[in-house]
């Protein structure tokens, strides 16, 4: 099951390699938000849910680089598209330390946005479009946990060093994934299922005008299928440690180690889920993962010492991410040929769009029901889990599917 890995040549390798980090250094940028919101609200003198909004201007712009670059990836390539996203990103992080008001900060995540949606489908393009299709579902759940990883990195740059630089030194930390850039150039190769079709591409837009024709249904079942995953992924992880430090009083070292081992198990979680799904399918993966989470997630409104709190975290994230790691291998199956560069990104920003108003939602009905931002968390997710669930059961799947150039997995 996870011999595959050792199969894969050094072009595989390096194309999975800078599409995790790709997306490990983005969710990196996005999460560092996530632990200074109430330090950014006392400065600015706002409440937390007026800077919960920036959470709302990154998911809802993020369908407009995942199209706009997209598009570009069609036709110039996915590595020089990924490369020039990954610049623009870490500019808007970088930018975001020298905010001299709300309304400047919520600007900068706006931008941040539409590079943080370009990254998602291109880097998911470029590794499952480079290797063979029986490692689809290993490699899916590696990609996705980059964003888990990214997690950790932030509440490890938090935990750590925070007390030093404070929530403006954490954006400049966060221009970091600029140097990734350098290892694409050099160590990467361009998709050889693109490579495959570039001679079709001239008129990229009539190709892809194309591709997509008379498959509607197919794609506003995954914007549907996105929507409901994105509120269970967001609602479980971006108010997390406000939830820690505001409901239970923890400090950033207990906020921070605590998160820290949530993202242990979102990455664990990941990386079995993805593998398993190469014996029990797509679907039902999925389906198992996001079932049991309801068991599990309740305890975050009952639990409150941190040991207590870590082990739920563990588990909760362990059971969202498993999920989740079959989202990259789904989308890009599911995808229409000639457009896997545009159709997996934008659908799953577009899910991530119109589920983008999930943070200030929760951070207000925590702030009526006195700060109890373990009610809203569980609340949301379970009921993102049951409708993740359902979707997933009335869809369909293409597990194994020859992209082009490449063989369909022997079964």
């Amino acid at each position: 099951m996870f011999s595959v890995l050792g199969s894969l040549n050094r072009e595989q390798r390096s194309a999975v390699i800078a599409s995790f980090l790709g997306w490990t250094l983005d969710a990196f940028d996005f999460f560092l938000l996530t632990f200074v919101v109430a330090d950014i609200a006392k400065e600015f003198s706002t409440g937390i849910e007026t800077v919960a909004e920036a959470f709302f201007v990154t998911l809802a712009m993020r369908p407009v680089g995942a199209f706009i670059f997209g598009l570009l990836a069609e036709r110039f390539g996915r590595k020089p598209v990924l490369m020039f996203d990954i610049l623009f990103y870490s500019l808007m992080e970088l930018a975001t330390a020298f905010s001299t008001s709300i309304e400047m900060l919520l600007v900068l995540r706006a931008l941040f946005g539409i590079g943080m949606g370009g990254e998602w489908g291109l880097g998911a393009s470029l590794a499952l479009e480079t290797i063979p299709a029986k490692a689809r579902g290993l490699v899916s759940g590696i990609l996705q946990q980059g964003y888990a990883v990214g997690n950790l990195m932030a509440a490890v740059v938090f935990w750590t060093i925070y007390e030093y630089i404070g929530w403006r030194g954490m954006f400049v930390v966060g221009v970091a994934p600029a140097l990734l850039v350098l290892y694409l150039r050099f160590s990467v190769a361009e998709s050889p299922v693109w490579e495959a079709t570039r001679s079709d591409r001239v008129n990229f837009v009539a190709s892809l005008r194309e591709s997509v024709r008379g498959r509607w249904p197919l794609f506003i079942y995954v914007v549907v299928l996105m929507t409901c995953f994105n509120s269970m992924s967001h609602a479980t992880q971006d108010l997390f440690p406000t939830f820690l430090k505001v409901q239970h009083g923890l400090g950033p070292h207990a906020a921070g180690a605590i998160t820290v081992v949530a993202n242990l198990g979102a990455i664990t979680g990941g990386v079995l889920f993805g593998a398993y799904s190469e014996r029990l399918g797509r679907r039902r993966t999925i389906i198992l993962a996001t079932l049991l989470l309801p068991l599990v997630i309740w305890t975050y409104s009952v639990v409150s010492t941190p040991v207590l709190l870590a082990a739920s975290a563990f588990a909760v994230q362990l059971l969202v991410q498993g999920a989740f790691a079959m989202v990259p291998v789904h989308l890009n199956e599911l995808s229409p040929e000639g457009a896997r560069g545009t159709f997996p990104g934008f659908t799953y920003q577009l899910g991530n769009l119109f589920s983008s108003r999930n943070q200030p939602l929760q951070a207000g009905f925590a702030a009526h029901h006195g700060n109890n931002y373990g009610l809203a968390i569980t609340l949301l997710g379970i009921a993102a889990a049951l409708l993740v669930s359902l979707v997933t059961w009335l869809g369909p799947e293409r597990k194994g599917v020859a992209f082009a150039g490449q063989e369909a997995e022997k079964h």
